[in-house]
């Protein structure tokens, strides 16, 4: 990986509908190159996927929230997963190191509804303990990779 794929890199991480001809522009190469550079970025893994971010208040999501997790010592891993599978509202799970299991990221239409994933987290997915912040807002900070 050179500069120039560093610079599509950045380019498509804040705006993944750059055409190849723009793209191109920017990093002073043919739209045919950009192409076949994104190609072989997308090939060997380093662009793992192009997607839409949505907004979730626009889907009448305004409540996020992160909530940690400690499982029960009976509770597996892949269990505890399978489980949160079934929330919708759960958006990623992380297994993280230190006092608590996992970081789930939320988002809820309202404080009720996180009331309600975080007692099912509690009571259906052998979760031990919980500590749930909201989310105010969030800083996009990395734009170049």
């Amino acid at each position: 990986m050179d500069k120039i794929d560093r610079e599509i890199l950045g380019i498509l991480t804040t705006d993944g509908r750059c055409g190849y001809r723009e793209l191109g522009e920017r990093v002073h190469l043919s739209a045919n190159a950009v192409a076949e550079r994104v190609r072989r970025l997308v090939r060997n893994g380093t662009i793992r996927s192009f997607r839409a971010e949505v907004d979730p208040a626009a889907l009448g999501l305004t409540v996020e929230a992160q909530i940690d997790v400690k499982l029960r010592p009976s509770t597996s891993a892949a269990e505890f997963e399978q489980a949160i599978r079934t929330l919708p509202q759960v958006r990623s799970a992380a297994l993280m190191t230190g006092s608590f299991d996992y970081a789930l990221r939320v988002e809820c239409a309202d404080r009720t509804e996180l009331v309600e994933v975080t007692e099912t987290i509690r009571n259906r997915a052998g979760a031990q303990e919980t500590y749930s912040r909201v989310i105010l807002r969030e800083v996009a900070l990395r734009k170049v990779p």
